[in-house]
């Protein structure tokens, strides 16, 4: 089961909430998320007991982002196990509650193959499921290590794209330390460019239906003193015409083996028009978010959204509210029909660069991927889609 936990006014004087964090309590141990759906009016946390409070959370949003995603992937299977459940039946639900995000299945394969390996090994129950608790604790400690190389490897190509500074960067979605053991991916290379005084303007994309970027992205600029500026999506346009913006940063939550990448839905567009007006389009993402066993683009699954999401706005700050139709305000006439995909696929050749934690691809071509996946730390997992750590 799920409770709401704490709850704190969000501000500039509150203290940061971890986006996860692993608690041993008397009555057994849980699984502690900060609510995103509650962002930014609240810092409320959500306390998961079992895997269907976790999947829970995971479809409704209140954890997301492809990095954060394998992280509780991971935890999910080793509070599994730490509370006797079917270690095989959590693994299958966690790994499918969404089908877009490769990451969520790679953290629970590796915490879930490190129970099995103990377990098989003739270790005792406690034994195993500390061996899967061991292994998400890994993950977890490896994507934090990831968004520092990323955001120094980003940083370091921004100033080879856009030599003397300024930059102003236009960014979609939400790619900080709310989805990432670490700073996050893309918006990490953005705090980079600030903290080394080179960024000018952070352009926050609003990132309909669901508004990532206005109430996360936002959020998130806002609490590190990053000078930020919300737009409407459609608005994006206007800003190339009128020579506001020197790079797009995206993350992204499954790249395919020729350098596809699938991201929140609006991203390419952002693509078209960054090329349209020679703008660097860079995307950031660690190497568990490349799928090389997805051949291209076009065999990346799509998750199709609830179309109330399109046709009502949640009434804000109301537990629960936008999870279930007609919890929101309708703006658009009863029985309307929407079309809600939560991601696109842009393609290779729309993007300038893939920045991993392994290094850089550029240009993205799939040799290139291949090669640096095969060089870095990673190696393809042998049990189905992903990368698996060595």
């Amino acid at each position: 089961m799920a409770d709401q936990h704490e709850v704190f006014e969000a501000g500039a004087e509150s203290l940061a909430v971890p986006s996860l964090r692993w608690e041993e309590l008397p009555e057994g141990p849980v699984l502690v998320l900060l609510d995103q759906t509650r962002l930014p009016a609240e810092e409320a946390e959500l306390v998961c007991t079992d895997v269907p409070a976790l999947v829970q959370a995971i479809r409704t949003l209140a954890v997301r982002g492809a990095p954060l995603l394998g992280i509780a992937g991971a935890y999910g299977v080793a509070l599994a196990a730490a509370r006797g459940f079917d270690v095989d039946d959590a693994a299958e639900t966690l790994a499918h509650a969404r089908p877009t995000a490769v990451n969520l299945g790679y953290g629970v394969r590796r915490a879930a193959a490190a129970y099995r390996a103990a377990a098989g090994g003739g270790a005792g129950a406690e034994a195993a499921a500390a061996a899967a608790l061991a292994e998400a604790r890994a993950v977890h400690a490896e994507d934090a290590e990831a968004s520092k190389r990323m955001a120094a490897h980003g940083l370091a190509l921004l100033g080879e794209l856009l030599p003397g500074g300024g930059h102003r960067i236009l960014t979609h979605c939400n790619t900080g330390a709310l989805v990432s053991g670490g700073e996050g991916t893309a918006l990490a290379v953005a705090l980079a460019a600030h903290r080394a005084g080179d960024l000018r303007r952070l352009w926050v994309d609003e990132t309909r239906p669901l508004l990532q970027g206005a109430r996360l992205t936002a959020y998130e600029a806002a609490r590190t003193g990053m000078p930020y500026t919300v737009l409407a999506d459609g608005a994006a346009g206007s800003l190339f015409a009128a020579g506001e913006v020197d790079a797009v940063l995206i993350g992204a939550d499954r790249i395919a083996a020729d350098g596809a990448v699938a991201n929140k839905v609006g991203s390419y567009p952002l693509a078209v028009l960054a090329g349209y007006h020679h703008i660097p389009f860079v995307v950031v993402a660690p190497t568990s978010t490349v799928d090389l066993a997805t051949e291209e683009g076009a065999d990346i699954e799509v998750e199709q959204r609830p179309g109330h999401e399109v046709t009502e706005f949640p009434v804000p700050y109301v537990r629960g509210a936008g999870t279930e139709a007609g919890a929101g305000t309708a703006v658009a006439p009863l029985g309307a029909q929407a079309y809600n995909p939560a991601f696109d696929v842009t393609p290779p050749e729309l993007v300038t660069a893939i920045v991993t934690e392994a290094g850089v691809v550029s240009p993205v071509t799939r040799d290139g991927l291949a090669v640096m996946c095969s060089t870095s730390r990673w190696s393809k997992s042998r049990s189905g889609n992903g990368m698996m750590a060595e």
